[in-house]
């Protein structure tokens, strides 16, 4: 194994710890920080072992933060147009 994936091993380790700890707004803010340790940790991950241990990662990331991708999800689909049928 190799040092990106043990990175990737720690932040889900540390996302889970993270998780158990009591917080006042709702895990927000160690979301954010996961988020901005994570996605290196993720392009690293790519850059190393390929595209698709690098779309495992992320699909593990996103798993863990579910809540900040369905609104980035809602987000996204409300910029998006519509088209008329």
């Amino acid at each position: 194994m190799n040092l990106s994936l043990i990175l990737a091993c720690g932040w889900g380790i540390a996302a889970n710890l993270l998780a158990m700890i009591p917080s006042r707004d709702n895990h927000w803010s160690r979301a954010y920080l996961l988020i901005a340790v994570g996605i290196p940790i993720v392009g690293y991950v790519t850059f190393q072992n390929g595209p698709v241990w690098g779309l495992l990662v992320l699909a593990a990331g996103a798993s863990v933060l579910r809540w900040p991708v369905r609104y980035l999800w809602r987000w996204v689909s409300r910029m998006l147009p519509r088209g008329r049928a």
